[in-house]
């Protein structure tokens, strides 16, 4: 954001502000318009991010705001049209999956198959929003030793895959479609699409606030702006939700009207206000 500021000559506060309009306009948009979308299989998973300070040092941290330490973004993503249909930023506990669930719920028109990982949060959640009109199942990823051999090869290389276990937890889900790959490579675009996310450098969010709202504008650009690679047109035309391909003047435009409407000037400082006399 201060990279922004230094080029476009402007204040880091004109940006901050920009943020906010940003991110409160695409959430409201969001929430009005993603709705009754006619899914068939839906993937859950969570992406891990902090702000201020990772949780282990917010204790140390001077001065550290409200919300400090450890961020989860949970998303819901339909596995054909690959449109994020619900997000939720918070912890990791159940509180947060039910919220999730109870969003992604008023959001799909019928039934549908929902895969997880191995969560335990996700149980009472899928169960209270759902009962039993869901297909349901749990994938879980066992993970062998790193693919590098010690010190610190293995400390950021990451584990290697060994196997998958798959269980069925409500309805009957189709085997061939228990899968979390498509929300994963979701989580991966964005942690390479918002700088916040990069890991190992000083570019993480200072604030809760600014990181949700940044979370909001990128999802509205991944759904309704950005062409998807293997779609050839945006996950919102494809889930039928709109027929028009939209850039970043329509979210400026979606901005502007969320934006009060200009009070009349009044008399000027200094002058002394005189009515007319009528005649």
């Amino acid at each position: 954001m201060r990279a922004i500021a230094r080029v476009e000559e402007v204040s880091i506060n004109t940006v901050f502000k920009l943020l906010v309009q940003a991110g409160e306009a695409c959430a409201a948009y969001h929430h009005d318009t993603v709705k009754d979308v006619e899914s068939r299989r839906v993937q859950c998973d969570e992406i891990w991010s902090f702000v201020y300070a990772k949780e282990k040092n917010v204790k140390k941290a001077k001065a550290a705001p409200g919300g400090a330490g450890d961020v989860w973004t949970w998303t819901a993503l339909d596995a054909d049209n690959k449109m994020i249909l619900s997000y939720r930023i918070g912890d990791r506990s159940g509180m947060t999956a039910i919220d999730l669930m109870d969003d992604l719920r008023s959001r799909i028109a019928n039934r549908v198959q929902l895969t997880t990982d191995g969560h335990k949060a996700y149980l009472e959640a899928v169960e209270g929003a759902f009962g039993g009109d869901i297909d349901y199942a749990m994938l879980v990823k066992i993970y062998g030793g790193s693919t590098g051999s010690n010190g610190h090869e293995k400390k950021y290389s990451p584990a290697e895959c060994s196997g998958i276990k798959k269980t069925t937890i409500e309805g009957r889900p189709k085997d061939e479609d228990i899968s979390t790959s498509y929300v994963e490579r979701s989580n991966l675009t964005m942690r390479m699409g918002m700088r916040r996310f990069t890991r190992l450098t000083n570019a993480f969010s200072k604030k809760l606030e600014n990181h949700i709202h940044m979370i909001s504008l990128f999802t509205v650009h991944y759904n309704f702006v950005r062409v998807h690679q293997t779609l050839r047109v945006t996950p919102a035309m494809e889930a039928g939700l709109t027929r028009e391909l939209h850039d970043m003047e329509w979210i400026v435009g979606l901005i502007d009207a969320r934006a009060p409407a200009p009070k009349k000037p009044g008399p000027k400082v200094g002058t002394k206000y005189r009515p007319r006399k009528s005649k």
